[in-house]
């Protein structure tokens, strides 16, 4: 009567969606020791405000929100980072990342686009086909110009946001494609 026991088929089911979970809880928390870097006030500071509200959204715990807050306001070593690149048939993307080793993660984000035929772009040669996050745009990059793509081209570009999405240190990744 092995594999009958309903408490081991729960567990490993709560354990994937755990690790989901806590995964996408510490990108979120994150991003908002990022924001509130320079400003631990949401009232002053539209990055964190947005960046709680999404917090708020996937029901991240308020305790956990606060003390990332805080955490901010003691540790100054981490760094935001902006990488431009191109994808399959040409698709921009721009990629944000949160890292303590600017270096390490250009290397191992670099690594994840050559594995998927893409590649860095020289910086601005991506930003300029894209509206800079506002509160218009609520807080995203916003394509200029949407590109349409072939079905092959959204397999491997829905394959690469999902390696990129899978890394610690990135935050969110924005395309001109439309998938």
């Amino acid at each position: 009567m092995s594999g009958h026991n309903k408490w081991s088929q729960i567990k490993n089911k709560k354990g994937v969606t755990d690790k989901k979970r806590g995964n996408l809880f510490s990108k979120l928390l994150r991003a908002i020791s990022i924001a509130a870097k320079n400003e631990p006030n949401p009232q002053f500071n539209p990055r964190l405000r947005s960046a709680i509200e999404t917090a708020k959204e996937n029901h991240v715990p308020a305790e956990n929100i606060e003390r990332a807050v805080n955490k901010a306001s003691e540790e100054k070593n981490l760094e935001d980072l902006v990488i431009e690149a191109y994808g399959p048939e040409g698709a921009a993307l721009i990629i944000e990342a949160v890292t303590d080793s600017k270096n390490r993660s250009i290397a191992e984000i670099k690594n994840i686009l050559s594995e998927n035929n893409a590649k860095i772009a020289t910086p601005g040669s991506v930003l300029w086909s894209f509206n800079p996050p506002s509160a218009q745009t609520n807080m995203k990059w916003a394509a200029k110009f949407p590109q349409a793509v072939s079905e092959d081209a959204k397999q491997k570009l829905t394959k690469l946001i999902s390696e990129l999405d899978g890394h610690d240190d990135v935050l969110k990744i924005t395309t001109s494609a439309e998938i």
